[in-house]
């Protein structure tokens, strides 16, 4: 019984750190590109406002003007 638990609990472990490698994979890329995603959110919603997008100097710092 006790080679059945230690199985069980071996498998968990390995399904941890699966999905914390994934967490930390996804974090950084949204880090990474979280500011382009900022900008093409804000460039469709210009369109939507009738206002023109003006795009910064960094990415993500676009503005509606």
């Amino acid at each position: 019984m006790n080679v059945l638990n230690n199985k069980v609990g071996q498998a968990l472990v390995e399904y941890i750190l699966i999905i914390a490698l994934i967490s930390v994979v996804a974090i950084g890329l949204v880090n990474y590109f979280g500011g382009y995603l900022k900008d093409a959110i804000t460039k469709s919603s210009c369109g939507m406002l009738g206002q023109t997008y003006v795009k910064g100097e960094k990415p993500g710092e676009g503005i509606c003007q």
